[in-house]
């Protein structure tokens, strides 16, 4: 195995190469629709290629899922999965909240996310074991200072985080005010920086989720599925292009008796 400083090294070097071409195609990109609905753009394309390309020459024992390209996972111990443009509607649309997205799996499991936001200059990684038996450095950060969720209680002067398809939430009385930011991995992280009490993502696919699994549990936070089928490990062989994973995240264990009754509603 590799060195977790030779990963974090990595991560943060390719993302940041990838990103400042990027930043010149920001706001002038034109984007198609895919079948799903979502937008691609050739910036896309080119990022998830340089992602690609990178991985294979730095690690080329490690598998790759990524969302312009393979969507079967593959049976390598070790697998990125990539989201080459997090927040494509943003980035053409000359928004400034917009990332490159990789997690590192282990057996099916993430274990590192780092996710570099290029307009903001914020660069996040994270380190989350879970039971996977490896061992090494912990703890999430933002630019490198440690991060950590709020310990407040809900109130009209707290956020809680929404996506574009959890809106009917609003509908009913909520205890924290609204906001909605159009980037998955950003609106789950910012429970991690104790922006938000909580965040919920109504259809996510892996590459929305894959690198913040490491990053807002590392920060202290809390993960629910909203499915009943849990999201990890990811089963070798099988097709991700078409899979949601609502997930509920609280920047406290006891907070998910508050907020999942009010959030259920994304996934009836």
């Amino acid at each position: 195995m590799h060195s977790w400083t030779d990963i974090l090294n990595f991560a943060e070097k390719t993302t940041a190469r990838v990103g400042q071409q990027l930043l010149a195609d920001f706001g002038q990109a034109q984007a198609s629709e895919k079948a799903d609905g979502s937008l691609v753009t050739q910036s896309d394309q080119w990022a998830d290629g340089e992602l690609r390309q990178a991985i294979a020459d730095a690690f080329p024992s490690h598998g790759v899922l990524s969302e312009e390209g393979a969507h079967i996972f593959p049976a390598n111990d070790w697998c990125w999965i990539i989201d080459p443009i997090d927040g494509t509607t943003n980035f053409t649309r000359g928004i400034p909240i917009w990332g490159i997205s990789l997690g590192l799996l282990y057996q099916g499991t993430p274990v590192f996310g780092q996710v570099y936001f290029p307009p903001l200059q914020q660069s996040f990684h994270g380190f989350w074991y879970g039971d996977s038996g490896l061992s090494g450095p912990a703890g999430a950060f933002l630019n490198h200072q440690p991060i950590h969720v709020s310990v407040d209680a809900p109130s009209n002067n707290h956020f809680f985080s929404l996506c574009a398809r959890s809106t009917a939430i609003m509908k009913q009385p909520f205890p924290c005010k609204i906001r909605m930011l159009g980037v998955a991995t950003y609106n789950l992280l910012t429970v991690a920086t104790g922006v938000s009490l909580g965040a919920v993502e109504a259809t996510p696919k892996i590459w929305d989720i894959a690198s913040v699994w490491a990053i807002v549990q590392a920060a202290g936070a809390a993960w629910t599925p909203l499915a009943s089928q849990p999201i990890f490990p990811l089963q070798i062989g099988e097709d991700y292009s078409r899979h949601p994973f609502p997930t509920l995240v609280t920047s406290r264990s006891d907070l998910i008796a508050t907020f999942k009754p009010l959030v259920e509603v994304v996934v009836r």
